[in-house]
């Protein structure tokens, strides 16, 4: 194996000043085959990267959460079948928002919401964030993507925000994985934070796993701006305890610690039974792929990717960048990503902290982006061009 063009890669990234710095991983049968390290821990004080830096993982703490459920439905504690409203009542009046034009129009649920939809991301939750819409603006005036909201208040809002989709009527990427958590502290009156540290890190010796940085000396910070778009970039606070555990965007990790996590899921064992695993890892969209094609891209986890519960699938065709049909995906919102490749007892993950977002919050230019989500394409490719 040469992992010589991946390593020349990120190091250019860093001397052209579009990555402050990068830990990336890659295990072939569970032995770690390339381990690179590079650029700034802090790019304005200079310092430089550690193996055992702490990143903000953003989406990448979706998994984690969705595996955390999946535990409880292989005891028998919860069903995928179960309504959300059994544990969070207040969601017991939501309505979806039809968008007509620039209007919305509220209609009953046809079904209830259930944590299948959650897992999915089929419920109708969305972000206001991300692309936009009439029925996202509405969570852009609320405020609902919000981080510094408390756990009742967040409830309490998005429950009064109508639904962009009935329930499993189309693939709409949003807050779902966050009432998931949620849900799973009124199932068990346990927060988030302790569920997830005694079902999935403890079991996983993921000592630096959690929704704080123990260490701040570790933690990686970003550039104070942008590289491409100039703006000032902020990520969320990881210093002290959240007002809420947001089980969608709130987790912080090392490189290893979350390659202990990838590799439960590719070998099935440590956190879920191997059937549990398959169930997790392979595609529970069908035909809403298709439909959500029809829709554009943004209805889909990307060309050729369907999802399973919590992570993107490779479907038997398509795709930007090399990979395996059943291999999964998931990435964060300040530059971290990860790919499984169960067929080739693969795992790699590469972990810098924001990079340029510009394909996200505007993806009319993503085609001029230099970096933006090109930046996973491009560490696929290497990854898989360096294997023998």
């Amino acid at each position: 194996m040469d992992f010589s063009r991946l390593d020349a890669f990120l190091t250019r990234q860093v001397a052209e000043g579009l990555l402050p710095g990068y830990v990336a991983l890659v295990a072939r049968g569970g032995e770690v085959v390339y381990h690179g390290v590079g650029g700034y821990l802090d790019p304005v004080k200079g310092l430089p990267m550690q193996e055992d830096a702490l990143f903000r993982v953003y989406s990448m703490t979706k998994p984690w959460v969705s595996a955390l459920a999946l535990t409880f439905v292989e005891e028998g504690g919860l069903s995928l079948l179960d309504p959300v409203e059994r544990y969070l009542p207040v969601f017991a009046g939501v309505k979806v928002g039809r968008e007509v034009g620039e209007e919305v129009v509220l209609e009953p649920l046809r079904r209830p919401l259930t944590v299948y939809d959650l897992l999915r991301h089929t419920a109708g939750f969305t972000y206001g964030v991300f692309f936009r819409s009439p029925v996202k603006r509405l969570y852009l005036e609320a405020g609902v993507d919000r981080f510094d909201l408390s756990r009742e208040a967040f409830l309490e809002r998005l429950a009064a925000l109508p639904l962009r989709f009935q329930p499993g009527e189309a693939f709409e990427y949003g807050l779902s994985t966050d009432v998931l958590g949620h849900l799973l502290e009124a199932l068990t009156g346990k927060s988030l934070a302790e569920l997830l540290a005694k079902r999935v890190f403890a079991p996983l010796g993921m000592r630096d796993s959690g929704f704080l940085a123990q260490d701040l000396s570790r933690l990686a910070r970003p550039f104070l701006q942008d590289p491409e778009t100039g703006r000032s970039i902020r990520l969320i606070p990881v210093e002290a305890e959240p007002p809420r555990y947001a089980g969608g965007l709130g987790g912080v990790s090392t490189a290893l610690d979350y390659l202990q996590f990838l590799e439960a899921l590719r070998t099935g064992r440590g956190l879920l039974h191997p059937r549990l695993c398959r169930l997790m890892t392979q595609d529970h969209l069908g035909p809403l792929y298709e439909a959500g094609l029809r829709r554009g891209l943004e209805y889909t986890p990307g060309p050729g990717y369907g999802f399973g519960l919590g992570v993107a699938v490779r479907l038997g065709h398509g795709g930007l960048a090399p990979g395996s049909p059943g291999d999964f995906y998931w990435w964060g919102f300040a530059g971290t990503y990860f790919l499984v490749d169960p067929a080739l007892e693969l795992s790699a993950l590469l972990f810098t902290q924001a990079p340029n977002l510009l394909s996200l919050l505007e993806p009319e230019k993503a085609l001029h982006s230099r970096l933006g989500q090109r930046l996973g394409l491009a560490f696929r490719t290497l990854v898989y061009g360096a294997l023998s």
